[in-house]
């Protein structure tokens, strides 16, 4: 799965226990603790897939297993995206803001 990147409207600024975010747009703080803190600064453009994130904590906290970490960090990450502090990832060969294109039905009175 890929990883949601930090909004551009957003600061983050680190500080003892962890790190606070704010959005510029939205004036929405929010405190992150020191693993929250580490989340946000793993994501795009330092890794970009969620199981290269859950690894890297995994390195860091041996003694928690796997599917906790993977569970609290998409519970965060879910959250961020909740309150616009983070953009989901783009597909492929499509922007954020490019229109799909719409299928017609055939007209029926051409032919």
């Amino acid at each position: 799965m890929q990883l949601p990147s930090p909004h551009p409207d957003v600061i983050y600024k680190p500080v003892t226990e962890g790190a606070v975010l704010l959005s510029t747009e939205d004036e929405v703080y929010y405190g992150l603790n020191a693993v929250g803190a580490r989340v946000w600064e793993l994501l795009p453009p330092v890794l970009t897939r969620l199981d290269e994130l859950c690894s890297s904590l995994s390195e860091v906290y041996p003694d928690i297993g796997p599917a906790t970490i993977h569970a609290d960090v998409q519970a965060l990450l879910d959250d961020l995206l909740a309150f616009g502090l983070v953009r989901r990832p783009e597909l492929k060969g499509q922007h954020a803001n490019q229109a799909r294109p719409v299928a017609q039905a055939p007209n029926p009175d051409c032919g």
